[in-house]
Formats: C-alpha cells, sequence, structure tokens
C-alpha cells in the first residue's frame, strides 16, 4: 500500500497581511535540537522566515537566543505559533512583536 505524501499548505490557502511582519525572540537552552525544532513550524507551514538571527550567550554561555521575523503573517496565526514555541524541549521563553509597515502618503 502506498504511503499517503503530505505537501506544505500553499501560500494562497493562508491569510496575509503585506503590512505586517511578525517578530519572535526565543530564548532556550543551546542545545543543538532547538534550532531545528523552531524552523520546522514555520517549514511544515511551507514558509521560510524573512530574517532569522541566533547566537549562543548568557552568563554561562549556555543560553541560545534566536530573533526571526515572519513578513505577512497575521496575529493569529503569530500566536498560534509563539504557543507552539513555548511547547518546544529546552525552551524557556517567546516573546512576541509585530512591525507595520507605514501607510504610503
Amino acid at each position: 500500500m502506498a504511503m499517503p505524501t503530505l505537501s506544505a499548505p500553499s501560500a494562497e490557502s493562508r491569510p496575509y497581511d503585506a503590512d505586517t511582519t511578525a517578530c519572535f525572540s526565543v530564548q532556550a537552552n543551546a542545545d543543538p535540537g532547538v534550532m531545528s525544532r523552531v524552523l520546522e513550524l514555520f517549514a511544515k507551514r511551507g514558509l521560510v522566515p524573512t530574517s532569522w538571527h541566533s547566537r549562543v550567550g548568557g552568563i554561562r554561555g549556555d543560553e541560545l537566543i534566536i530573533d526571526l521575523q515572519m513578513h505577512g503573517m497575521v496575529p493569529s496565526e503569530a500566536e498560534f505559533v509563539a504557543a507552539c514555541l513555548r511547547q518546544i524541549p529546552d525552551v524557556d521563553s517567546v516573546l512576541t512583536s509585530e512591525r507595520f509597515r507605514a501607510a504610503a502618503e
């Protein structure tokens, strides 16, 4: 019996707001698997983060900080992704914010 194939949802099926950029700041233990688990939440939705910056720091050098942005992500989807990020093992905190494009005059 053939295995069913799963594909990411098409961009057309997702709500999109061209004026909004969702911003996420993830603090976690510096574990090698955390970055791939964070990225997986976007990849399984067919998304590539617009911006990704990660670094290891903290007092003992054992904290991973990931700052990423996703252009066009609507607030409800950003809230859901943030809730999923908080469930990842070794993630300590997830902060979110939104950036809005200034209206053209």
